[in-house]
């Protein structure tokens, strides 16, 4: 069985007024106001998952996975609603990083790396997955390989169910199968999920 994207599903249409700014040298602009909100770079990478430190705010970790709760979500230069919205998300179940916490704000990123600040009530702690690649991502009946349950197209998301070193279970379109993890955006390097 081959598991479709649904038309608009990708992040990448969704940023065209991001890309236009970035061409004609606006974000620039736009990094430069916002600054990095008192965050170090090291704050991004996955590679601290292991060291996580607390959010100010919640005390849950910092980084962090979840989703989008809502349909359309509208991520802002900074946190609050005076800030200039930045994109929209319209893909509930879009796994991002939460990296850094103001009040009811959450600066994240997503799997391009783009960064922007999203109201709290608009994510979800449900573990996702966004199946990554240039080329149709088999999900098999076992960890390791073995028989194909089916064929999912780069942009797909999935729940996560079980994450082991090298495949991570994950439910999409009502199929259930193990995905090698190199194909899979929404989990730390090392990271199991029972």
């Amino acid at each position: 069985m081959r598991i479709d994207v649904p038309p608009f599903s990708t992040a990448r249409p969704l940023f065209a007024a991001r890309r236009l700014m970035q061409a004609a040298g606006l974000w620039a602009l736009v990094f430069l106001a916002l600054g990095t909100s008192g965050l170090s770079g090291e704050v991004f990478s996955p590679a601290l998952a292991q060291e996580q430190l607390a959010g100010p705010v919640t005390g849950l970790p910092l980084p962090r996975f979840v989703s989008l709760k809502a349909d359309t979500a509208n991520v802002r230069r900074g946190p609050s609603t005076e800030h200039e919205v930045q994109w929209v998300y319209k893909r509930r179940g879009l796994p991002v990083e939460i990296v850094a916490e103001f009040e009811r704000w959450r600066r994240i990123r997503d799997a391009d790396g783009e960064t922007g600040w999203i109201y709290y009530s608009l994510l979800d702690g449900e573990r996702t997955a966004l199946l990554t690649g240039s080329e149709e991502i088999p999900l098999y009946a076992e960890p390791g390989g073995g028989q194909i349950v089916a064929l999912a197209e780069p942009g797909v998301i999935g729940a996560l169910q079980l994450c082991r070193p090298r495949f991570c279970q994950i439910t999409a379109k009502g199929y259930t199968g193990w995905a090698a993890r190199r194909h899979i955006w929404g989990v730390y390097p090392g990271e199991t999920l029972q």
